[in-house]
């Protein structure tokens, strides 16, 4: 019998220093200081001042709440002062981490192309279901926003050409993220393709200066509950009850979006690719589903995915410890399905038209942004600065998404779960029917 090749090793997840969070597709756990019961409290006073000066039109409450924004305003302009660093260094580290594709073998290609193709899907669906669900959003007067800060959306021939930046930094200081994600990801490919001694002091300072940004961004939270307090008031007295139903107008369609994913992107890829009853395979993947959206974090519910792929659904170890372990690194189709979502959302409620050149700049921007994920609560939410950056929309609405993501956060991270399952299932039956035919007496 042919001794059949090893696999090669499963990527090494993110490294995280003691006190942050896993990393994980659908958003990882809060770090210790970040209480999502502060942010939840503070956006809660923030709607009730805003509704009761709205509906009361008293002076002093209409004076409180216009008040406090500044303080709003100051929670923006420190998200906007990490964003982009932290995204340029998180996907600059996550490409160049892959290594050499050709180490990662028939079976990390497979789950690579699974990964990236079940994003794309999501993208389209999430601003799809959004599209479709704005009708139902109450009517708003848009927020004031910084309009002046937004760059201009390009049209389709200045968008390709833009691509490509003459001058990344440049790129970046004018809020061109989009070709900033570009040049990041293709000197992350040049890393990668690197020998080991040569990309591994590139790998150690993108880990280091992605570990003092996460620090960083970790600060910035502690600020989240006054900043979203203050926020939500100045909003909420403006627009008044309409911003309420908005939000959840949003919510529901994350959530209509993410069970469109599950029936009709991760089912079928399982019982058509994977050869694999649907029942058999939601048994096999509910408590690795239910650990990812209690804890929102693809990197506790690992254990759980391993054990049960290989003792409830029967696949081969080096499949699930190579698949699900880069799963959990780089596979988020459900956190990209909510930006997608997110963009179309928030141009609505700014009365920001959103283009074909726009929407299509914004799909690449998400897409981009999706082949890594930042160790940090509500990481969909700081890595759609591009996508909003690259449709003309203001990043003020970071903030506003920030005060409810706890939710879509659950669900999304759920549905990622289900997605590494499905890819380690398709993965494991499309590597297997070649070694079945190379094999001794096969036909």
């Amino acid at each position: 019998m042919t001794p059949q090749p090893t696999p090669p090793d499963p990527p090494t997840p993110p490294a995280t220093s003691p006190g942050d969070p896993p990393a994980g597709p659908g958003g990882p756990s809060p770090p210790r200081g970040v209480n999502n019961a502060a942010i939840g409290i503070g956006l809660v006073v923030g709607l009730a001042l805003g509704l009761a000066a709205a509906y009361t039109e008293a002076g002093v409450l209409q004076a409180t709440a216009a008040g406090v924004a500044p303080l709003g305003e100051l929670f923006v302009r420190a998200i906007r002062m990490v964003v982009i660093p932290l995204v340029a260094a998180t996907v600059f580290e996550g490409v160049a981490r892959l290594g050499d594709p050709r180490r990662l073998g028939r079976m990390g290609g497979l789950a690579v192309l699974f990964f990236w193709g079940t994003a794309l899907l999501g993208i389209a669906l999430g601003m799809g279901v959004m599209a479709g669900a704005i009708p139902l959003a109450p009517e708003t007067a848009p927020p004031a926003a910084d309009m002046a800060a937004v760059p201009e959306a390009p049209g389709l021939v200045e968008l390709l050409v833009s691509l490509v930046p003459v001058n990344p930094i440049a790129a970046a200081a004018e809020g061109q993220l989009l070709p900033l994600l570009v040049f990041t990801i293709l000197l992350g490919a040049a890393a990668a393709s690197l020998p080991e001694a040569r990309r591994r002091p590139l790998l150690d300072l993108a880990e280091a200066l992605s570990a003092t940004l996460i620090r960083l961004v970790h600060w910035v939270l502690w600020t989240a509950p006054l900043g979203i307090f203050a926020l939500a008031a100045s909003l909420t007295a403006g627009t008044g009850p309409a911003l309420l139903g908005s939000l959840a107008v949003f919510v529901g369609a994350v959530i209509a979006g993410l069970a469109v994913l599950l029936a009709v992107g991760y089912m079928p890829a399982v019982v058509l690719a994977g050869r694999m009853a649907p029942g058999r395979f939601i048994r096999g993947t509910a408590a690795g589903a239910m650990v990812g959206f209690g804890a929102t974090s693809s990197m506790a519910a690992l254990p759980v995915l391993m054990e049960s792929a290989e003792e409830e659904l029967g696949l081969r170890p080096a499949t699930s410890s190579l698949v699900l372990s880069l799963a959990a690194s780089i596979n988020r189709a459900g956190s990209a399905l909510f930006q997608g979502a997110a963009v179309v959302f928030l141009a609505h409620l700014y009365g920001v038209p959103l283009t074909a050149p726009a929407a299509v700049a914004a799909y690449v921007a998400v897409f981009f942004a999706s082949m890594t994920v930042a160790p940090i609560p509500s990481a969909s939410i700081f890595t759609l600065a591009p996508a909003l950056a690259a449709a003309g929309v203001p990043a003020e609405g970071l903030a506003l998404l920030l005060g409810i993501d706890r939710i879509p956060d659950m669900f999304r991270s759920g549905t990622n779960q289900v997605g590494h399952m499905a890819a380690a299932v398709v993965v494991d039956a499309r590597a297997a029917a070649p070694a079945a035919a190379e094999a001794p007496g096969a036909p």
